[in-house]
This record gives structure tokens, C-alpha cells and sequence, in this order.
């Protein structure tokens, strides 16, 4: 995660600027990482969990090579 703290200037419209903060929030992780953290997860599903981002991580690059 990013040590930095999100900032959003707002000028007039408080509407545009929520939007704006929660698109930066969803960039960064955050709502990933709160819907991880809500419960306890087992080091064994910790590492399925891993293994299966990675794998997709992995397909998006070969897709990303191929076209």
C-alpha cells in the first residue's frame, strides 16, 4: 500500500470530489483490504488466495503479450 495519504481538493461540488475519493480509494486497494481484514482468514486460505491472484496475474500479462 501507498504511505502517502490520499488527499482530494474540493472546490465547489462535494458530490464530485466523494466520487473522486472513492475512485482513488479503489485504485489504491483500500476497500480490497478492508474487505480482507474483516475476518480472520486461515494462512492456508492466505495461500490459496496468493497462489490464485498470482496465477491470475499471470494470465492477464500472457494476454496483454499475446494482443
Amino acid at each position: 500500500m501507498n504511505l502517502q495519504p490520499l488527499e482530494v481538493v474540493v472546490y465547489d461540488d462535494v458530490e464530485k470530489a466523494l466520487k473522486a475519493l472513492k475512485k482513488k480509494m479503489a485504485q489504491e486497494g483500500v476497500y480490497k483490504e478492508i474487505k480482507k481484514r474483516r475476518f480472520y482468514e486461515k494462512p492456508s486460505q492466505s495461500k490459496k488466495r496468493k497462489r490464485e491472484e498470482a496465477e491470475r496475474r499471470r494470465r492477464k500479462a500472457m494476454r496483454k503479450m499475446m494482443g
